[in-house]
């Protein structure tokens, strides 16, 4: 999700990157679920948060949808996000006791809370997002410990990835202006990258690979 903000105005203007040590760690959240509440569409899914959700849920996207995921509208493009309870407005896979159901398998953007990427000469690096949480006396913690994610150096290659094939398609949209054009095109993205069903006993970088090589060819932009 693009945000057209001043990065120094939402945070202390430090770039950090996954071996730094930064203050957010709230001692494993407890007694707080303020960032699962009041979210609205904002918990985008990209597809490694899709292969994660269908294989710890052992479902497929398509039954994903409407019970726990809907489609949205998010920069020119249709993408998936996490659906809120119309009850009380958190996150669908909040318990009653305010803790998160799929904490081991949580999409990316759970994960980074309250990081933020910023994405500049080709690669990204990591802000802290000030205000975003309320919890007091945080504490130090390396930013690959927090995200927790295997291999997370694959991972970052992945997002870098996955961050410029949907700016490039943005820009197309945003140059052709033509709402039927973009529509097609977050249909065959939405079909290649989400709904094709991902085999979760195998590695999730060599499909997304597979699929990116895919996709491009498909729209004649490799």
């Amino acid at each position: 999700m693009e945000r057209n903000v001043d990065i120094n105005e939402i945070s202390n203007g430090k770039r950090y990157l996954k071996d730094d040590l930064v203050r957010i760690s709230c001692d494993g959240c407890k007694g707080c679920s303020y960032c699962c509440e009041q979210m609205g569409d904002t918990i985008i899914l990209d597809p490694y948060d899709v292969y994660n959700l269908t294989k710890g849920l052992s479902t497929d996207f398509s039954s994903l949808l409407g019970k726990y995921v809907e489609l949205t509208v998010v920069d020119g493009l249709i993408a998936p996000h996490i659906l809120i309870s119309d009850k009380s407005g958190a996150c669908g896979f909040l318990s009653a006791e305010g803790r998160c159901n799929i904490h081991s398998f949580r999409p990316g953007f759970c994960r980074l809370f309250p990081l933020g990427r910023i994405y500049e000469d080709g690669t990204f690096s990591y802000f802290i997002q000030k205000d975003e949480c309320p919890k007091p006396n945080k504490t130090k913690v390396k930013i690959k410990d927090w995200l927790g994610i295997d291999e997370l150096s694959s991972y970052e290659k992945y997002i870098l990835s996955w961050h410029d094939l949907l700016k490039r398609m943005q820009g197309i949209v945003k140059d052709e202006g033509d709402e039927e054009m973009a529509k097609n095109m977050s249909i065959v993205l939405l079909k290649v990258f989400f709904y094709a069903p991902y085999d979760t006993n195998e590695d999730f970088y060599s499909q997304f690979e597979n699929r990116m090589v895919y996709f491009l060819s498909s729209l004649g932009l490799d």
